[in-house]
């Protein structure tokens, strides 16, 4: 399977050479970020008398980013695990985080078009997120893979068909690290969302003020369906002003391993949602709020369940620099999200936030320059210190350097 990473790194290095256009751009997922810039061009024909017809040259976009970072905890033990943390997870250690590529053929949404998208990921943060089903390597994965149909439906009106493997729908902050407002994922991203999702999806936007996606899939992170059953994922996006908008999202599937061809009873059910609210020019205020339960997931007739809330602030204290402030708070009431993940012990329950500083310096063309400090308690002793003692809290250090393409 190793061997399958190399071949998707050639094959991207084979359309930048053969001619594809880079366009200015970050990679993230269109529903949950901004979306990168198209190239234009004109598709030719060969002449009908030339013999077989030339294939036809579609402008397609290369955009990405490579982000580096270094973390120090105080709370390192004798090893270089940092307990609850997904990409920075490392301490005191130089990181090749992530180098990311993105081919998109851009689908226009005021005529019947069609395109598609593929999002390479290299480095250590797509070891962590890969879906189960789809093994490219140990630091490599496809994060997403799908095609569009557009279909007009009026003057800034229209509705999307797609297919393949794509980020979801959940949460404020996504994969790619340069597009959310701090260096490290907040617990919200890591212990009660999915990443992605392998399925057909629906977007429709009926109006200005109000869109809305419906997705059926395999299940969560999961390229191959593990089971008998499908699940799905909703959200209404209502945009009541130009500086509000409101996220209403719902989803509901069995997410257990099906032994002997027979898939366990018990459904994953919950719902988000997000919040963003402009305050004035220069600040920008998202309050998410998650709420989940699965049945028979500690047996049979034993129901866990969790809840998170989480807020983040951003200020543009000028061009060059942006203040990220975020603070989250998880309630694994039955241990289910978070026993034996991440350096977290086997656990009934665990109680757990942090408090997040970012500053996002962008004194530099394409140059994203990231110092954090964050603050990470659990009502569970896990951090353990370089004494040996164990601790209810660690403090972490970290700064990131990425580039954007």
């Amino acid at each position: 399977m190793h061997r399958l990473g190399t071949v998707f790194l050639l094959m991207v290095l084979g359309c930048l050479t053969a001619g594809v256009r880079s366009a200015a751009g970050q990679a993230a997922d269109s529903a949950k970020a901004a979306p990168t810039a198209s190239d234009s061009g004109t598709a030719k024909a060969a002449p009908a008398d030339s013999g077989p017809a030339a294939p036809v040259k579609v402008p397609v976009s290369v955009s990405g980013f490579v982000t580096t970072s270094y973390t120090y905890s105080t709370r390192h033990g004798s090893g270089n695990q940092i307990v609850g943390r997904l990409y920075d997870r490392f301490h005191d250690q130089a990181e090749l985080n992530a180098a990311k590529v993105v081919l998109e053929k851009p689908v226009a949404t005021d005529k019947f078009d069609a395109g598609a998208r593929v999002d390479l990921l290299f480095g250590q943060d797509a070891a962590v997120i890969k879906s189960a089903g789809l093994n490219l390597g140990d630091h490599s994965d496809l994060t997403q893979a799908f095609v569009t149909v557009n279909v007009p439906a009026g003057a800034g009106k229209y509705v999307q068909f797609k297919a393949g493997k794509i980020a979801t729908l959940m949460g404020l902050e996504v994969i790619e690290d340069v597009v959310n407002p701090n260096l490290s994922e907040g617990n919200q991203f890591v212990y009660v969302e999915n990443f992605t999702a392998t399925g057909l999806r629906v977007d429709a936007k009926p109006s200005p003020k109000v869109d809305f996606e419906l997705q059926v899939f395999n299940g969560w992170d999961v390229v191959e369906d593990n089971n008998t059953k499908k699940s799905f994922m909703g959200r209404v996006g209502l945009t009541p002003t130009d500086k509000t908008t409101i996220g209403l999202l719902g989803f509901v599937g069995n997410e257990k391993t099906a032994v002997a061809g027979v898939t366990p009873s018990g459904n994953r059910y919950g719902g988000e949602v997000l919040l963003t609210q402009k305050a004035g020019s220069k600040a920008t205020v998202y309050v998410q709020g998650d709420y989940g339960e699965e049945s028979d997931a500690l047996g049979p007739g034993l129901k866990a369940k969790w809840w998170a809330l989480g807020g983040w602030v951003s200020y543009d204290v000028s061009p060059a620099l942006t203040l990220a402030l975020r603070g989250d708070y998880v309630d694994d009431k039955d241990g289910f999200r978070t026993s034996g993940v991440l350096g977290y012990p086997a656990n009934p329950r665990n109680k757990f936030g942090s408090g997040t500083l970012t500053l996002n310096i962008k004194q530099w063309d394409s140059a994203l320059i990231r110092p954090e400090i964050r603050y990470d308690r659990s009502n569970l002793t896990v951090f353990q210190g370089s004494d040996g003692a164990v601790h209810q809290d660690q403090l972490t250090f970290a700064l990131g350097v990425s580039y954007l393409f």
